[in-house]
């Protein structure tokens, strides 16, 4: 961000000191002109108080003195350019800009910048400075200033987007993604959901998470625990499989071995295991998503 700062009236001199750093010019990103015309006394610039105020160090100013070829006869601002008088961390930098006449007369930016050159080259007061002055030379100045500030800032810029992607992506993991609609990325987002349980479930019972020991209590007291529970006293009785191969072998009784009633109960019987099976599953995907 570049921010001219121009002669201010002095009436609202007080409302843009109090409003206008707090706006834009604090921020540590901010480039400030303190632009001041050469034929008026540097110590009075508002334009240089204002940047100190917001920039004391002075390490984001440019001092830019403009109007040198209005100054009185005899006088110069040297002094001011080389940084003698009021010494900035960046460098003075003088300018000539289109007078009314040229402005009248139609002067392109072109010739204006040509002028201005000669100038600065043929001025017997700024002539060893020529070649740091102008606004071709401040544009460059600036340019060279924004690329390094740029550089300077990308580092922190890319780890605020990495970290500011990786929130996005928690979000999203947390909410839910969208749901695709064909069935191979139905089946690859199955498979990832499958690799992340199975991840996270390892790191538990490695103890690389805290609640390993309470997942392994699940699967070694309430598994146990609630098979033994089981009726299986009552079902695997000597008149309740009696009763169930006969009526499994229906109006054919079998010759050798009873394999319907067989096939029956143990089907009977692992739907008894199903209740506990499911419960602990429970259990566990709640420690896991403690």
């Amino acid at each position: 961000m570049a921010l001219d700062i121009p002669l201010i009236d002095f009436q609202e001199l007080g409302l843009v000191i109090h409003l206008f750093p707090k706006l834009a010019l604090i921020h540590p990103n901010c480039i400030i002109l303190a632009i001041s015309p050469a034929n008026q006394d540097i110590a009075t610039s508002d334009a240089i108080k204002l940047a100190r105020d917001v920039d004391p160090s002075g390490e984001r100013t440019f001092g830019v003195l403009t109007k040198l070829d209005l100054m009185d006869k005899g006088t110069n601002a040297v002094d001011v350019l080389e940084g003698r008088a009021y010494r900035l961390q960046q460098p003075w930098v003088g300018i000539v800009n289109r007078s009314q006449a040229d402005i009248n007369k139609n002067v392109d930016m072109i010739l204006a910048r040509r002028k201005e050159r000669e100038y600065f080259e043929t001025s017997p007061d700024y002539g060893h400075l020529a070649s740091r002055m102008g606004s071709e030379y401040l544009a460059k100045l600036l340019s060279e200033h924004l690329e390094l500030v740029i550089r300077q800032r990308i580092p922190s810029i890319i780890a605020l987007i990495n970290k500011t992607i990786d929130g996005l992506n928690a979000e999203l993991d947390r909410i839910g993604r969208p749901i695709a609609t064909d069935g191979g990325a139905q089946l690859y987002m199955i498979l990832e959901l499958c690799r992340a349980f199975d991840r996270v479930f390892k790191e538990h019972l490695d103890g690389g998470r805290p609640g390993g020991d309470r997942i392994f209590g699940v699967f070694d007291n309430q598994l146990p625990a609630a098979l033994k529970k089981l009726p299986f006293d009552r079902y695997l009785s000597l008149k309740n499989v009696q009763k169930v191969v006969t009526e499994a072998d229906g109006y054919q009784p079998h010759l050798i071995a009873p394999e319907q009633g067989y096939r029956r109960l143990i089907d009977g019987a692992i739907g008894y295991f199903k209740g506990p099976a499911e419960a602990s599953v429970d259990a566990v995907m709640f420690l896991l998503l403690l």
